[in-house]
C-alpha cells in the first residue's frame, strides 16, 4: 500500500526554524541558511519515519484576501518577515526542488488552505495524508484519513501525530468542531477576539452540549445570562468563515515523489550544509 501525502505548512516549519536555529549558520556568501536547514531536517525525518508516497512543500498569501474583507483585524497585528529569513525564503524552490519535493502555491490563498485542498483530493483519490504543521487551525482536517504533525519543541521523539482521538483529547470536542471553537474562543495570533468571557473550557461546553457555534446562538437563552449576551454577539459567524479552511486552492494531485539524494546532497554541499548534505547522501 502506499504510503502517505506529505503536505508541508512550509511558512510554519521555516519561521519555527528561523527562530530556533542561530543566525550564525550561513552558506559560503555569509547569508543565513538556518531557516532552511532546519526546515529540511524536520521534513526529512518526517520522511524517514512515515515513507510517504510524495512530498509536497506548500506557500501561499500571508492573509488571504478573503479573511481580511471579511475581518480587517486578521493577521493586522503579524510583524513584516526578518530580512534574514525572506532571503531564504526566496531560495526555497530551488532548495527544496532539489530533493525532488512538489514545492506549490496556494496564490491568494493561504498555505493552510492549500493543505486542507490536498488532503480532500488525496482523500478522494482513495490516498491518505499527513499534514506537517503548527497551526493548530489545521486539526479541522483530521479524520480517518488524515492526521496532523504537530511540531515539539525539544521533543527527542519528533513531531506529535494528532489523528481524531487527538483532537478529542486536546479540545474535547469533533476535528470538524474546530472552527466553530475557534470562533468561540477566539485565536489572537490571528486576529480573532472570539466571543466575550468565552475561553477554552467553556467553548468545548458549548461545542459538547449543541454541537455547533449556529445551534448554540440559536439556543442561547437556555444559557446564563453572561454567556447569552455574548453568543449574541453578530460577529461569531463571521469568525467561523475566517477560521474555516477554504479547501478550493488551485492544485493538481502530487505525482509519487522519491527523495533525490544525489541532487538534495549535491546542493546541500553548495551551500556549505556538509552535515545536511551527508546526511541526505548516507541515508542516515
Amino acid at each position: 500500500m502506499a504510503g502517505p501525502l506529505l503536505a508541508v505548512d512550509a511558512p510554519s516549519l521555516l519561521y519555527r526554524a528561523f527562530f530556533a536555529l542561530p543566525g550564525s549558520i550561513t552558506d559560503g556568501d555569509g547569508h543565513p541558511v538556518n531557516a532552511l536547514l532546519g526546515c529540511a531536517n524536520l521534513v526529512l525525518q518526517a520522511v524517514e519515519r512515515h515513507e510517504p508516497r510524495a512530498v509536497a512543500l506548500c506557500f501561499g498569501a500571508e492573509a488571504a484576501a478573503y479573511r481580511v474583507e471579511l475581518h480587517e483585524a486578521y493577521h493586522a497585528d503579524r510583524p513584516p518577515m526578518p530580512p534574514e529569513l525572506a532571503w531564504q525564503w526566496d531560495q526555497t524552490p530551488a532548495f527544496f526542488g532539489a530533493f525532488g519535493w512538489s514545492v506549490l502555491s496556494a496564490g491568494d490563498l493561504e498555505a493552510d488552505d492549500l493543505l486542507g485542498s490536498l488532503a480532500q483530493s488525496e482523500v478522494e483519490a482513495g490516498g491518505t495524508a499527513l499534514l506537517f504543521t503548527g497551526d493548530r487551525d489545521m486539526f479541522q482536517c483530521v479524520s480517518k484519513d488524515v492526521a496532523v504533525l504537530f511540531p515539539r519543541s525539544g521533543a527527542k521523539g519528533g513531531p506529535e501525530l494528532v489523528d481524531v482521538a487527538g483532537v478529542r483529547e486536546r479540545y474535547g470536542i469533533e476535528p470538524e468542531q474546530v472552527p466553530d471553537f475557534i470562533a468561540l474562543r477566539g485565536d489572537p495570533s490571528d486576529g480573532i477576539p472570539g466571543a466575550k468571557g468565552i475561553g477554552a473550557k467553556t467553548a468545548a461546553a458549548l461545542l459538547q452540549r449543541f454541537g455547533s457555534l449556529e445551534k448554540a446562538i440559536a439556543g442561547r437563552e437556555e444559557l446564563p445570562p453572561r454567556q447569552a449576551e455574548s453568543l449574541a454577539d453578530p460577529d461569531l459567524p463571521l469568525y467561523l468563515r475566517v477560521a474555516t479552511m477554504d479547501a478550493n486552492a488551485p492544485l493538481e494531485r502530487p505525482a509519487d515523489n522519491a527523495l533525490d539524494r544525489e541532487g538534495a546532497s549535491a546542493f546541500a554541499a553548495g551551500i556549505g550544509a556538509a552535515r545536511l548534505s551527508e546526511r541526505v547522501a548516507g541515508g542516515a
